[in-house]
């Protein structure tokens, strides 16, 4: 159990064949939503995925050949360039319908991008595949695809050759050279950019806490770093990245990158790396704070809350609520003790900007979205899933338990790769 200050009671669930602590649910539960639901935002997730030698369990340069395997066994697919940045992406075999397998920034990892989709179910379900698919695609040549946020082993990575990264590699130096984390990031529908903005100013407050229930990356180069996310200090080291202003509207949010773009420190519009942001290849405000959630029910859990979140701040707007124009400061102070302690210690309060307790703070969030959920179905479903979150911890504590039993690096790579693919 993490020291979160105590744990909520969590229900009884049959399991699923193959998937360890689930979130099925009773046929009773997968009816048609109840009368009066509302018509609910779509929501995809894109989870980076770490790749190491299925022996050595060291982190190798494999991506390429992953998605050249995986667009043979698809049997086409095609290119898709959704950044600009040179990666390709392929359909793959065990894919839920409209998921891509993609490159990204270095050799050693790969990332799974969903269709947009509509329930709890369908997420974990595209989560499942989508890992399981990566590491089919991976075992052929020979490596594994775990759900780890940083390589607990020492490595060196290797950029994907292209000339935007050779330029990043060129300005950006050691941060780029030594840059191999693995976020997760979820986009949720939107109308317009005006709600857009609307949104992103007003979840502010709450990001910080979505990073502590997530947090999956406690060693960097075989080292336990004391951070709960060490992934977000490296993230960090780049120049946009963390918390953002409140902008007031999407007119002003885009001079905003404009005046970012114009300073000439990032590359291009892609690199403007917030915390959440409009994405640039969707109609979605994409959150980008998180880790890569060790377990897939997890990953399904986070990508609902934050459509409730979404959905709470959208809601506000239309209400004619102001944000709560909480320091940018003081935000990052509350994310960094989430990336320090996750859901070992306190949190800052996103009402009091006060310490508080873990649960206490989980609990704040979950009370302040419980009107966003799409029934109350889903929100008793997403509620349990925090309540086990907060009982056995979070990424972060499992592989320290590993390693306090285990005493490797390579040992907790070992059991994480089976536990990011649902299987005990």
């Amino acid at each position: 159990m993490s020291g979160a200050g105590g744990s909520a009671a969590v229900p009884t669930l049959p399991p699923v064949p193959g998937v360890s602590d689930p979130l099925h649910v009773p046929p009773a539960a997968t009816a048609p939503a109840p009368a009066g639901a509302r018509v609910v935002r779509t929501v995809g997730v894109e989870e980076e995925l770490l790749l190491v030698d299925a022996e050595t369990l060291q982190p190798v340069p494999v991506a390429g050949a992953i998605i050249r395997g995986a667009g043979a066994g698809a049997g086409g697919g095609g290119d898709a360039d959704r950044t600009g940045s040179g990666p390709v992406a392929r359909m793959a075999d065990g894919l839920v319908p409209g998921a891509l397998l993609e490159l990204e920034v270095k050799h050693e990892q790969i990332e799974v991008v969903s269709p947009p989709l509509r329930t709890l179910d369908e997420l974990r379900e595209a989560v499942v595949t989508g890992r399981r698919a990566a590491d089919r695609a991976a075992r052929v040549v020979g490596a594994r695809a775990v759900a780890v946020a940083t390589s607990t082993v020492p490595c060196t990575s290797h950029p994907v050759p292209g000339p935007r990264y050779d330029r990043m590699r060129e300005r950006y130096g050691l941060t780029m050279e030594e840059q191999l984390t693995c976020g997760f990031h979820v986009h949720v529908a939107i109308g317009s950019d005006e709600e857009g903005v609307a949104v992103l100013d007003r979840i502010r407050p709450w990001l910080p806490v979505l990073l502590a229930l997530s947090a999956n990356s406690p060693f960097w180069q075989g080292t336990d770093t004391a951070f709960a996310s060490y992934r977000y200090q490296a993230w960090g080291r780049w120049p946009s990245a963390g918390a953002y202003d409140v902008h007031g509207s999407a007119d002003r949010y885009a001079e905003a990158l404009r005046r970012m773009l114009a300073a000439d420190v990032s590359l291009d519009a892609g690199m403007l790396y917030a915390d959440a942001r409009l994405s640039a290849h969707a109609p979605t405000v994409e959150t980008r704070i998180a880790d890569v959630c060790l377990l897939p029910q997890d990953a399904a859990v986070l990508a609902v809350l934050v459509r409730a979140l979404v959905e709470t701040a959208a809601a506000e707007w239309r209400a004619g609520r102001p944000p709560d124009d909480v320091e940018t400061g003081l935000l990052r102070l509350a994310s960094w003790r989430a990336s320090r302690s996750g859901l070992d210690d306190s949190l800052l309060h996103p009402v009091t900007r006060r310490p508080a307790p873990a649960a206490v703070v989980v609990g704040a969030l979950a009370e302040h979205v419980r009107d966003g959920y799409a029934h109350d179905v889903e929100r008793g479903r997403v509620e349990d899933g925090l309540a086990r979150i907060l009982a056995r911890g979070n990424g972060a504590d499992h592989q320290r338990r590993i390693m306090a039993r285990a005493g490797s690096c390579e040992a907790v790579l070992a059991e994480l790769a089976d536990a990011s693919l649902g299987i005990a």
